[in-house]
């Protein structure tokens, strides 16, 4: 019997049909996701299929030959499964978080894509391969995925596509460029996340002073202004939300734990704590490297992922850690 679908509709009608229960099957089989989960109160993460994933070989063929053999590559590969990417590790443990006295799952993490549905189904293959509880996805057929990341109300967003994250740091979302990366920690503790201080976590605004006017102009604004609390950056909102996930747990037992890595050095040090004392967001701990190379100390925090906003330090530390650049503040005009 030749099954035929509606009039004026193809294959793709089909595959949309076969998407849709997958969905399903995931919303019914994946341990604690229930038909009435919504994203309230919850870590968001909007992350990008090469970031997920490592898609080099298929973006290699979009590089050389085009859309139509990039999309014809997938499809002949679905059922390849691919490799962890950059952010794999990360996101494999966020996931695996839970609420101590419910169980409920305290992160969600959607999958923002510029491929279409069609060609997705590789990437649904792995995720459901490799066990992962994403039930929610974006295929944008090579559209800008921006509209949907700010929909989903995401609090982080991770993608290799440098335009896609310039845009949501635009639009005042946590946001890295992520950089290829082979050096993750497949241990299942603790989740180790580790950040740079100005243009990430705070504003540039002492940063300009150091980039414009030397750093002894640095340090006797940093003195002059020590009880007044930096503006926020980029990364704040994200760290907040991080902090509201550790307050869950006791803090003698708690499963995450945050870093400030910074080139900042006494007496620049003080007008930090105090902001972070200001936001009353709690810091387990803080490295003032004085313009120390970051990468070993990264190594030394085990960090299972760390921000900056200058590629030189973000090429230092993506030899120890996975690492995404922030292309945000001064250092990125």
């Amino acid at each position: 019997m030749t099954i035929s679908g509606p009039p004026g509709f193809n294959t793709g009608y089909f595959f949309l049909l076969d998407l849709m229960i997958y969905f399903a099957k995931q919303i019914n089989t994946t341990e604690n996701i229930t038909m009435t989960q919504n994203l309230d109160n919850k870590l968001v993460i909007a992350i990008s299929s090469r970031a997920l994933f490592n898609l080099d070989a298929s973006h290699k063929v979009f590089e050389k030959d085009g859309l139509d053999a990039y999309a014809a590559y997938q499809i002949k590969h679905e059922n390849d499964l691919l490799e962890p990417g950059s952010a794999f590790n990360l996101t494999q443990k966020l996931l695996n978080l839970h609420d101590p006295e419910t169980n409920e799952p305290l992160v969600e993490v959607i999958l923002i894509s510029r491929n279409s549905a069609d060609t997705g189904l590789r990437i649904f293959n792995s995720i459901q391969h490799h066990q992962l509880s994403i039930i929610r996805a974006s295929f944008t057929n090579g559209n800008s995925p921006f509209d949907y990341i700010h929909a989903f109300d995401a609090d982080l967003f991770l993608s290799a596509n440098a335009e896609d994250v310039k845009q949501a740091l635009d639009a005042h979302c946590a946001a890295a460029v992520i950089l290829p990366n082979k050096n993750q920690h497949t241990d299942i503790g603790e989740i180790r996340i580790a950040f740079d201080g100005d243009a990430v976590v705070f504003s540039d605004e002492s940063e300009k002073i150091y980039q414009e006017q030397g750093l002894d102009a640095f340090a006797k604004n940093e003195i002059k202004n020590a009880n007044k609390p930096l503006q926020a950056g980029p990364f704040a909102r994200f760290l907040q939300a991080l902090h509201n996930v550790q307050q869950r747990f006791p803090a003698e037992n708690c499963p995450i734990r945050t870093g400030l890595v910074t080139a900042r050095s006494a007496p620049a040090h003080e007008r930090v704590i105090r902001t972070l004392r200001a936001w009353d967001i709690r810091i387990d701990e803080a490295l003032f490297l004085g313009g120390l190379d970051k990468g070993k100390f990264l190594k030394a925090f085990r960090a299972d992922f760390f921000f900056d906003d200058q590629r030189g330090h973000c090429d230092s530390a993506n030899q120890h850690v996975p690492t995404g650049h922030v292309p945000h503040g001064i250092m990125n005009n």
